[in-house]
């Protein structure tokens, strides 16, 4: 069976113990991508969708943000963490979806690629509610790692 960092010895849930872990400068970046049905691409007016709760991307980036800081509160065993930076990047692609990059660092014992899924999931999920009054057919269709670095092993994906 392999070794789950969050399981110890008999097999019971654990925060992982960054306490030997060497400091080192710690990035990830994260991908969610919504799709959007054509009822709701129309309202798209100079890369952003106005609505009567406000700017939809604009609220997600913020969301996005708030979620990032906020990683250790929700995922029971991630350490909480003073995030250096948090940058969400929304954009809309050639296939007309929208692409949502949430980029974190710090310089800690432990990375920061928990943070980075939580934004951009969170960032996908305010683009879902500030939308739907127009459309439920709205897909949240992926959030992946896209890379990290800094602590033991770096990840790029290909």
């Amino acid at each position: 069976m392999p070794d789950f960092s969050h399981l110890d010895k008999k097999g019971l849930a654990t925060m992982v113990d960054v306490s030997e872990k060497k400091v080192s400068h710690r990035t990830a970046k994260a991908r969610s991508i919504v799709v959007l049905p054509d009822e709701v691409l129309k309202q798209l007016t100079d890369g952003d969708i106005q609505t009567k709760k406000g700017s939809v991307f604009q609220t997600a980036i913020i969301a996005g943000i708030m979620a990032a800081k906020k990683t250790g509160e929700l995922i029971p065993l991630c350490h909480p963490l003073g995030l250096d930076n948090c940058k969400i990047d929304i954009l809309i692609s050639e296939q007309q979806e929208i692409i949502i990059d949430c980029t974190t660092n710090i310089t800690a014992k432990t990375g920061v690629e928990m943070e980075a899924l939580v934004g951009a999931s969170i960032a996908a999920l305010t683009i879902y509610d500030m939308c739907k009054a127009l459309s439920h057919d709205i897909i949240i269709k992926e959030t992946k790692l896209i890379e990290k670095t800094g602590g033991k092993n770096d990840f790029k994906r290909a």
